[in-house]
């Protein structure tokens, strides 16, 4: 016969609380006495506010990414140690609680700790309090555990565009996924100094710059819109720049918003990085070229090698006619050596036998140490316009 083992009896209750509103803040304001029925509306509005302000970690359902965490436990019980951490998916992240002891807790008496943390990751956590103690040199432990998320308000995608002569894109959307109506009250974005930057968010109104969004500064529930910055190299690291590859960090960027008016206002920062375009072992960008042309006449385009490998180069230029491009002089010509990172500007002289949007097309680059040719198809495109001279005759 087996018997049932005495149930042992639990002295202690741990309660775990979460607030994760930053600032309470009453606009109204009444004066009032206690026993009257100013007195009697205000102390209702301030239950009901403190209400919102706490809530039971049991049934949060979302928190907001950045916002302050305050876990409050109440114990009953001979208390000699206190400790909370929260428990991510990764690993226990430790908070700072009262490391006084309390030798003796008379019955019905609590021990109130308050932990502020500011959560910087989003996902679940699973907050944890653990109280230690000793009765009749029996050492006991007991904790309580609840799971709740803390998820981004504003979803952000960001995309790099690409462009020639070192000058790219950076598009920002942001959307308002949460429940209630979020104020925007700065965008800024933070770049390597290799990059200079230039918002492209305003319009120009009898003559002042106003934002593309007016005077409104609030996102509704699902609401979005977009932001557009252009990016260009500083002069002084086009060289460096050449020589990147792949995954590169481009800085950061950082949304200030908040639920409600009066409220602290929050950072979400968002981490960028852009994939480098893979030039090979040589890039060919174009200096300079005319926007439009005259039909069978002369013009001259400006280029660049940038060596991207890490060994020297000996270069030969070849230049192979189209349909409607005819190259102008000799070649074969002999660029001379490129050290590695470095480059060399060449201008090449050429002419176009049809009218309209014409690509530059036919050059050929031969690196004589190693037998490899570089060719190079639609370089640009340039817009030619009959002689108004012919249309007269």
């Amino acid at each position: 016969v087996h018997e049932n083992p005495p149930r042992q009896e639990i002295f202690l209750t741990l309660k775990l609380m979460l607030s994760t509103t930053p600032i309470l803040l009453i606009t109204l304001t009444v004066t009032h006495e206690n026993s009257g029925l100013p007195g009697t509306f205000s102390n209702q509005l301030m239950r009901d506010a403190l209400h919102q302000k706490f809530k039971s970690v049991e049934n949060l359902k979302t928190a907001f990414l950045g916002e302050k965490k305050k876990t409050s436990s109440y114990m009953r019980f001979p208390v000699t140690a206190i400790k909370a951490y929260l428990q991510t998916s990764t690993q226990p992240l430790h908070l700072s609680v009262s490391k006084a002891t309390v030798t003796e807790l008379t019955s019905n008496c609590c021990i109130d700790d308050v932990i502020r943390n500011k959560v910087k990751d989003s996902g679940r956590y699973v907050p944890v309090g653990a109280v230690y103690s000793t009765e009749n040199r029996e050492k006991m432990f007991f904790r309580k555990l609840c799971s709740f998320p803390f998820l981004p308000p504003l979803d952000v995608k960001t995309k790099f565009y690409n462009l020639e002569m070192d000058d790219l894109f950076l598009e920002v959307q942001i959307q308002n996924i949460s429940s209630s109506t979020l104020f925007i009250k700065k965008v800024s974005l933070d770049l390597p100094v290799m990059y200079t930057v230039a918002e492209l968010n305003t319009v120009n109104e009898a003559g002042k710059d106003e934002s593309t969004f007016g005077t409104r500064t609030f996102l509704q529930s699902m609401e979005g819109r977009q932001y557009l910055y252009h990016l260009q190299l500083k002069q002084e690291f086009i060289e460096k720049a050449s020589t990147i590859r792949g995954l590169t960090k481009m800085g950061k960027l950082d949304i200030v918003w908040k639920r409600d008016l009066g409220e602290m206002a929050l950072l979400q920062t968002i981490q960028l990085e852009r994939e480098a375009p893979g030039y090979g072992n040589m890039k060919l960008s174009l200096e300079t070229i005319p926007d439009t042309v005259i039909l069978e006449e002369p013009f001259h385009i400006t280029c660049k090698i940038t060596n991207c490998s890490d060994r020297k180069m000996k270069l030969i230029l070849k230049m192979c006619d189209t349909d409607s491009i005819r190259w102008c002089g000799n070649s074969g010509r002999n660029l001379g050596k490129l050290p590695p990172s470095s480059s060399l500007c060449f201008t090449l002289t050429l002419l176009s036998l049809k009218l309209g949007l014409q690509s530059v097309s036919g050059i050929k680059i031969t690196d004589k140490l190693l037998k490899r040719t570089y060719t190079y198809g639609d370089v640009a495109k340039v817009y030619v316009k009959p002689s108004i001279v012919k249309i007269k005759s």
